[in-house]
């Protein structure tokens, strides 16, 4: 009779272990799923490579007012994480990443803009040139 309870004993262990193992894994795929690190890590990584490239692109070396406020937000979401608020983290980590954006965009229209108005200075020295070359000509 002790060898069937034994048998009975080790039986329901097996089981319960069983069990719990498989909660123990629903519980940490559940707890990996819902973790905002990994989202705040790369929110807060792709606002610092925006605002690398925004520096990069930057004009005549004066920092336009959005990536100020791009700096500025990814220094508030930095301090949000050290008060473990998370999700406002994420929230200012891609507010900066978009200002940093916009000042990079807006960095590429001035240079583009001044190529475009030194293409045109070009154009018209040329006419000039051709007017008088023209004239002389006559």
């Amino acid at each position: 009779m002790s060898q069937i309870m034994k048998g009975l004993f080790f039986s329901s262990c097996r089981h319960v272990l069983k069990s719990s193992s498989v909660v123990a894994v629903v519980v940490l795929l559940t707890a990996c799923s819902n973790n905002p690190q990994p989202k705040m890590y790369g929110a807060l990584q792709a606002a610092e490579t925006a605002i690398a490239d925004a520096d990069r692109n930057g004009v005549n070396g004066y920092p336009s007012p959005e990536l100020v406020e791009a700096r500025n937000k990814l220094q508030q979401a930095r301090a949000a994480i050290e008060m473990e608020q998370m999700p406002l983290a994420v929230y200012l980590a891609q507010e900066s990443q978009v200002d940093a954006e916009l000042a990079s965009a807006k960095a590429t229209l001035i240079k583009e803009q001044q190529v475009n108005d030194e293409i045109k200075e070009g154009i018209e020295v040329l006419k000039q040139e051709m007017d008088r070359n023209m004239g002389a000509g006559s």
